[in-house]
């Protein structure tokens, strides 16, 4: 149903393709997809891309780059900030300008000009601005962004801002580590689907109370070097068999439930170490990856 990976050896390996729209600042999955590997990317993108509203800003890697999707984005009256691949002629030439910013007018190519034709979608240029961003390991990265008014949107603040996709990388080792998603409880397709979606909820729910804790833990940390944020490891774990109780208890538990576990959630906490970086172990590669540890 999914597809299936052709390993050089042994069978076939059946194999999906996850994709998701994250909401960086609340930590929630606003949409997740699982399908057929044969999807790639900025196809399940489109599906996601009904969930955006006027004046959302949608960021996006550089896989996701491309102007067919850019002007999908735009006719929802909706933003994005997105990381450029170097190889496009347009960001080329605005790195041998070395200027920190530059407005641009972005043309369809012929892959994307049969894209929109295919969508629906308007051919006419694009208004683009590519902002420069120095990172502190001394590589330079590019992005492209539909918010122009550089008064209201100056060049200081994209570094930060794209820096919030991070968290889409964190939520996947969430996904992949701690809730292990690919450990599925039955190998029909029905099943794969209940256990996707139900841990995606269950992720989002325990985001949602985990949310409710925070100006709990700043309070209890004000004097403390470092900020302090909920350990979602075990977030997860202590709201693991509490979760399917929130739709079969009455109200009057449902209150005790939840506030005994929002204590529960406050008693372990994490600092933040901000600017934390470490140069990279070239050890012998391993011929497995290394995991974190399970929620149990």
């Amino acid at each position: 149903h999914f597809g299936a990976w052709h390993p050089v050896r042994g069978d076939l390996c059946p194999m999906a393709r996850v994709s998701q729209m994250f909401d960086p600042l609340n930590r929630v999955s606003v949409d997740a997809i699982i399908a057929s590997k044969d999807q790639g990317g900025r196809e399940l993108a489109c599906s996601h891309l009904r969930k955006l509203t006027v004046h959302d800003l949608a960021l996006l890697d550089r896989g996701y780059a491309c102007f067919w999707l850019f002007t999908l984005i735009l006719s929802v009256r909706a933003n994005f900030c997105a990381r450029m691949p170097v190889h496009w002629k347009s960001v080329k030439k605005f790195l041998k300008s070395r200027k920190s910013q530059q407005t641009i007018l972005l043309r369809p190519s012929l892959q994307s000009r049969n894209k929109c034709l295919e969508l629906g979608l308007d051919l006419k240029p694009l208004r683009l601005r590519l902002i420069r961003v120095e990172l502190t390991s001394g590589e330079t990265e590019v992005l492209m962004t539909s918010l122009l008014d550089t008064n209201r949107y100056p060049h200081e603040i994209f570094s930060e801002l794209y820096h919030q996709r991070w968290f889409v990388e964190e939520d996947f080792k969430t996904l992949k580590c701690w809730i292990e998603v690919e450990n599925f409880t039955g190998k029909s397709v029905l099943s794969v689907y209940q256990d996707f979606h139900a841990r995606i909820l269950a992720k989002n729910l325990t985001s949602m109370l985990s949310f409710q804790t925070r100006k709990r833990i700043e309070q209890d940390h004000q004097h403390c070097q470092y900020r302090y944020q909920v350990n979602f490891a075990y977030a997860l774990s202590a709201a693991k068999s509490a979760l399917p109780l929130l739709f079969t208890r009455s109200t009057k538990t449902l209150k005790r439930l939840l506030t005994s576990l929002l204590a529960l959630i406050i008693k372990t906490t994490e600092p933040i170490r901000p600017d934390r970086n470490y140069d990279r172990n070239s050890k012998r590669k391993r011929l497995f990856h290394a995991c974190y540890k399970p929620i149990g």
